[in-house]
């Protein structure tokens, strides 16, 4: 576990220069410092050894619960209706932890709660989204596909209508919580189209498999779901989900939560860096009087504080409701791959004692790389930016 008068030292020097905390408001902080609390007094103590054994500590969702955090941006229905950028500084403190945890509250309240709150019917809201908020019910949100990955307008799972019910047969793969969860957000091509069905995840033909052999995403869950004639009712369709259009909204309350979460695992390497740097003495001198290693700091503090700015904007911009998801597209390219850059200078920086479990920086450089890769890859982002500069869509 990491020195925490490390951390602290490096924190106190961080924000000598940079502090996001003045530039939030009293609401805001307040959301933030909850879940700075969760993060360093819950997870962080244990985090290394939920990450080696592969554990997801399910026992502290009721604590995130219990502050608020699950579906925090929805309004109603047991949700606290808080800011979007209370919900990203959320997410910011979240993950200097670890991403998994981000990844936890995003796949509750981005994913499977707003799909309820944005498309489900008066019932549905009622009947999941007090139960999903208060942590009695985990919810997981089924899109990607083993062959669709980057293309889910080529799924093959396939709901058919049969008198008053549905049946749903397909696989889905990378479904975060979904062995843990009680409830998934199923998406399934109709013959009208994709929709969206609200499935128990103790129905009948629903099968929920943890993935095995991960080096990235450790202290999480992602699974692969198979859906052997799963049968429900309508009354368990979403009945204003039409189209990807609504899996997609989805997506970008998602995206949008990353571009702030990445930038806490970037703080956090950058926190360790700097304590590491004015601590630890290498021929007869703090290794942070020397010029290559102030200038790996310089570089590591301006692109989190670009990042940080950024993450900002855009949570004001949500706030006034004038953010377009080319936007977010923006900020989850710059942010996780700036985030990949910093943790892996704060690496160089530890040098050899870096690559232990002492540090968190290799679990967040390898948790980094599955964020750089799910809710749209590198690729996927930088086309969406080219379609909007030249007009012209490069993929389908």
């Amino acid at each position: 576990m990491t020195d925490l008068t490390l951390l602290a030292r490096g924190r106190e020097a961080l924000s000598g220069v940079f502090n996001l905390d003045a530039l939030l408001t009293p609401d805001e902080r307040e959301w933030q410092q909850r879940a700075r609390s969760i993060a360093e007094e819950r997870i962080a103590p244990v985090i290394e050894e939920d990450f080696e054994n592969r554990h997801f500590r399910e026992e502290l969702v009721p604590v995130i619960a219990a502050e608020g955090l699950l579906g925090m941006h929805i309004s109603g229905y047991g949700c606290a209706g808080a800011s979007a950028t209370a919900y990203g500084a959320v997410c910011l403190e979240l993950e200097a932890a670890d991403s998994g945890w981000r990844t936890f509250v995003s796949v509750q309240g981005s994913l499977a709660m707003s799909a309820i709150a944005k498309w489900g019917s008066e019932e549905q809201k009622n009947e999941w989204l007090p139960r999903m908020a208060a942590g009695e019910v985990i919810g997981c949100f089924a899109l990607t596909e083993p062959d669709g990955g980057s293309d889910p307008a080529a799924m093959r799972t396939v709901a058919v209508r049969d008198g008053d019910d549905w049946v749903i047969t397909g696989s889905k793969r990378w479904i975060g919580l979904a062995s843990v969860a009680g409830v998934a957000v199923v998406w399934a091509q109709t013959e009208d189209g994709v929709r969206g069905f609200i499935v128990p995840t103790d129905s009948h033909g629903f099968t929920a498999t943890p993935i095995t052999g991960k080096l990235a995403m450790r202290a999480s869950i992602q699974c692969d779901i198979a859906l052997d004639g799963v049968r429900v009712p309508d009354a368990n369709r979403l009945p204003e989900a039409k189209g990807l259009r609504a899996p997609f909204s989805c997506l970008n309350e998602a995206r949008y939560g990353i571009v702030w979460g990445a930038m806490g695992a970037a703080r956090n390497s950058l926190e360790v860096a700097l304590g590491r740097a004015v601590s630890r003495e290498v021929f007869g001198s703090p290794i942070g009087g020397f010029q290559t290693t102030q200038n790996k700091l310089a570089e590591m503090l301006l692109e989190y504080e670009k990042g940080v700015l950024l993450a900002l904007h855009l949570g004001r911009k949500k706030d006034a409701h004038e953010l377009d998801p080319t936007q977010i597209s923006v900020g989850k390219l710059n942010n996780v791959r700036e985030a990949i850059k910093i943790a892996g200078m704060a690496r160089s920086i530890l040098g050899g004692d870096g690559v232990t479990d002492e540090f968190p920086v290799m679990r967040h450089m390898a948790n980094l790389e599955a964020v750089r890769t799910y809710e749209g890859t590198d690729e996927i982002h930088s086309l969406v930016l080219g379609r909007a500069l030249t007009g012209i869509a490069a993929f389908k």
